[in-house]
Parts: structure tokens; C-alpha cells; sequence
């Protein structure tokens, strides 16, 4: 069936441009994950972390060559922006302080992370019917992203056996209070933008009106100084 997603990812150079900033979160969320793996002094936990940060990379250098393929065979223009939340991907840790996390809690928020990201990317999946290259990126990386949602619930239960849903609900509000903070900084951009265009076009050709009102009274061209101004060369001001 037709969806958002269909008129998303139609144009060829919002496809590009949203693959490659895909491509920036999958290495930035593969960096995390090397420092968890740091963090961590459990050594199956360190060994998971690391195979996921090494998932990301791979995935980064498979959205970025495909956007760059992409782009490469189109004309030279600038594509038009389109907002992350109109088609998310994985957030990797949104910027998450890992030092000061919990192995529980970070193993929650990724949890949800990639059960959320499978899910988008087997939309874009369907919505990419005319893209089968790009489409087959999408389908590699869901699969990844089945084996990183089942390690970290199973490390989640393994490591907090009493406490594994109460962090699975910690977790869920915090994506919650960043979705309503991309929400909102949208529609302030929005907003933003609206008030500019009516201050443009509704307040300021009153006063360009009286301007040049106020210019046609001037007089043109040179004005004769009388006598009394004309020892200007003679003083200081």
C-alpha cells in the first residue's frame, strides 16, 4: 500500500541525503559503542559491544556508498531538507553521557533503539519497491538489527533479572522526552519561519512605503549652502 513513506523517499536526491545522514548516525552510534565496551568490566558484554560497534561501521559504509552512488548519477543541485522525524532512523545513543550510564540502562535504551530502527527501516523497505539497491542496504541492515535487539534484551535480563522491565520503562520515557524536544524544536522552526514571512510581507512595506514618500519630498541632486555654512573648510566642525 502507498504511504508517507513512498512520497519521502521517492525523490532521488532526498534519498541520497537522508542515506547519508543515516550513514553519520550509524558511525557515531558504532563510537558510542566502542566506548561502552571500554566502560564495561564485563568481558561477554565487551565482546557483544564490540561486534555492534563493528555492525554500525559496516552499516555506515553501506549508507554512505549508496548516497554517494546516488548522487553521483544526478544533476548538480542542492536537495531540499527533509526533517529526521518525518523519516528516523536509529538514534544510536542520542549523545548519551556513557561513563554515567548503567550497563542496565544503557542496554535498555539500546534495546529500544534497535526494535525501533528495525521497524523503520523494514517501512523504507517497502517503500523503496523502485530502489532495489537501496532497498537491499535497508534489508542487510534489518537483519543486523535482529541479532542487536536480541543480545541486548537477553544481556538486559542477564544483568538486572528483577529490574529488566522497570529500565525497559525508564528507557521508553526518555525517547519519549527526546521525541517531544525534536517535536518541538520543529515546530519552532516552523513557527520561526511563519512570523518572519508576516513581519516580511505585512509589517515592513508600510514603513518602505513612507520612505520613499519621505524621498520624493527631498530634492534632487546638489543643494546650494548658504553663505552662513560656507566656512566649513576653515574650522574643525
Amino acid at each position: 500500500s502507498y504511504s508517507i513513506h513512498h512520497i519521502i523517499w521517492k525523490p532521488p536526491e532526498r534519498r541520497a541525503r537522508l542515506l547519508l545522514r543515516f550513514a553519520e548516525v550509524e558511525a557515531d552510534g558504532g563510537r558510542d559503542l566502542v566506548r561502552a565496551a571500554e566502560t564495561t568490566a564485563d568481558p561477554l558484554l565487551r565482546g557483544l559491544f564490540l561486534r555492534h560497534a563493528a555492525d554500525e561501521q559496516h552499516h555506515a559504509a553501506m549508507f554512505r556508498a549508496r548516497g554517494l552512488a546516488i548522487l553521483k548519477g544526478l544533476p548538480r543541485r542542492i536537495a531540499a531538507e527533509t526533517p529526521s522525524w518525518l523519516a528516523p532512523g536509529e538514534r544510536g545513543l542520542d549523545d548519551l553521557r556513557i561513563e554515567r550510564e548503567s550497563e542496565g540502562a544503557l542496554l535498555a535504551f539500546l534495546h529500544l533503539s534497535e526494535r525501533a530502527a528495525a521497524r523503520d527501516f523494514s517501512r523504507y523497505i517497502r517503500a523503496l519497491d523502485s530502489d532495489p539497491s537501496t532497498s537491499a542496504v535497508f534489508a542487510r541492515v534489518v537483519r543486523d538489527e535482529s541479532f542487536h535487539m536480541s543480545y541486548t534484551h537477553d544481556q538486559l535480563k542477564r544483568l538486572a533479572p528483577e529490574r529488566h522491565g522497570w529500565l525497559l520503562w525508564q528507557a521508553r520515557l526518555r525517547r519519549l522526552w527526546k521525541l517531544y524536544l525534536r517535536l518541538a524544536g520543529a515546530l519552532a522552526d516552523a513557527i520561526g519561519a511563519v512570523v518572519l514571512t508576516v513581519q516580511y510581507y505585512v509589517l515592513l512595506p508600510p514603513f518602505a512605503w513612507l520612505a520613499r514618500r519621505a524621498q520624493r519630498a527631498e530634492p534632487l541632486g546638489w543643494s546650494r549652502v548658504s553663505p552662513d555654512r560656507s566656512d566649513g573648510m576653515e574650522r574643525q566642525y
